[in-house]
């Protein structure tokens, strides 16, 4: 994943990519995920180009993206730390971990750090469901979160 590029690299990435997939049946799902590889995010700029490639209305390209979750408007930050708020982890102190985690990074699930290192998400099963609450911290899984174990990884994040 490279950072967001140029209105001109975005561009000539884009078509690139559009190119390539356009022949496919339903290209754009595989083209979202091109994007988001490559740029960490869809920018409104290649939607724009994908949309108009496709012949598609931008809304449907909004529609679907905003369906799936791991789309992303804007860059995330760094490191990525995913808290499982599904019933299973909910019963087994989720809820409380979620709360910790965001108090102490000072932001709300869905936002990213003022320094740009940490993007708290909330996620509905991680499958870990014997073993809650759960965690995804780039895209690493860990069990048996706790108050100390997600503050040793908030740090290590931060660092």
């Amino acid at each position: 994943m490279q950072p967001s590029g140029t209105r001109t690299e975005i561009a000539e990435t884009t078509t690139a990519m559009v190119n390539e997939m356009a022949g496919l049946e339903g290209p754009l799902l595989p083209i979202l995920h091109g994007l988001q590889a490559e740029f960490g995010h869809l920018p409104e700029e290649a939607l724009k180009l994908v949309a108009d490639r496709l012949n598609i209305s931008r809304a449907e390209i909004h529609g679907v993206a905003s369906f799936y979750h791991d789309f992303r408007e804007a860059p995330a930050g760094r490191h990525v730390v995913k808290l499982c708020r599904a019933e299973a982890c909910q019963a087994m102190g989720g809820e409380a971990v979620a709360a910790h985690a965001a108090a102490a990074l000072g932001v709300e699930p869905g936002e990213t750090t003022g320094d740009g290192a940490v993007t708290l998400e909330n996620v509905y099963c991680l499958g870990l469901c014997a073993c809650g609450p759960a965690a995804m911290v780039d895209g690493k899984v860990v069990a048996s979160v706790t108050h100390e174990k997600i503050d040793t990884i908030l740090a290590e994040c931060r660092t």
